[in-house]
């Protein structure tokens, strides 16, 4: 096991070149434990220069609502009535935190893309 730091693009590539090659490796063996430290490693890379920001809260909601084939009347109980729902998710209204609340512990929406670049930044 030749296990280095990634410090450029080339290490990063040639480390998930050798990531694909260990992927079927077997829990226990000494290839499983280097693929599971090379996946550490790039996970630690990707989150140094891949930064993703979290989407904003609309986009949030709305891409939950899609994953779960939600409709406008479905975030009612979580929300509040009908204009409530609308305004927010034309962006006319901002979220509360009893909203937040609901909306994270009932469809299971993070905080963090609920408050958006508050808590990201």
């Amino acid at each position: 096991m030749n296990i280095k730091p990634i410090r450029t693009e080339e290490d990063y590539e040639a480390t998930l070149k050798r990531i694909n090659v260990l992927m079927d490796s077997i829990p226990g063996t000494v290839e499983f434990d280097e693929l599971d430290i090379l996946v550490t490693l790039v996970e630690s890379y990707e989150e140094k220069h891949y930064l993703i920001d979290a989407p904003d809260p609309i986009s949030a909601i709305k891409f939950r609502m899609e994953q779960e084939d939600l409709k406008q009347k479905d975030l009612i109980p979580i929300i509040g009535d009908s204009a409530v729902v609308s305004k927010v998710l034309k962006g006319q209204r901002k979220l509360t935190v009893e909203m937040i609340k609901n909306l994270h512990e009932q469809l299971k929406i993070p905080f963090e893309s609920l408050f958006g670049k508050i808590l990201t930044h």
